[in-house]
């Protein structure tokens, strides 16, 4: 499984506090790397060095269309998140998918 680098680390807290005004982000660590949640939903994430981000699905189709493909372990990609691929701007596709994600039901607590 791909580390991200502290580089990335820094990288994508810096992307995420670009969103910062929606209430309720926060970043948490998760699975030694880094998830984006709002109101306890995930938004984005960090694998290794790759950002993937949960859009409805036409924002999904289009950024295939653009190049980016499934997110996380190969083996067992996360459903419903695309990676951005290197040569686009992440930030758009960022605030993109915190408001989608933002405009869900809040995840309920575990008991």
């Amino acid at each position: 499984m791909p580390k991200a680098s502290d580089d990335d680390k820094n990288r994508f807290r810096d992307l995420i506090e670009t969103v910062a005004h929606i209430p309720g982000v926060e970043v948490k660590p998760m699975f030694g790397q880094l998830g984006a949640f709002v109101n306890g939903n995930m938004f984005a994430g960090l694998f290794g060095s790759s950002i993937g981000v949960k859009l409805d699905e036409q924002g999904a189709t289009q950024l295939r269309d653009l190049g980016g493909g499934p997110f996380g372990p190969e083996e067992r990609p996360m459903g419903g998140y695309t990676t951005i691929p290197d040569v686009l701007e992440p930030q758009a596709w960022v605030e993109r998918s915190a408001a989608y994600v933002g405009a869900l039901p809040p995840k309920s607590r575990k008991k």
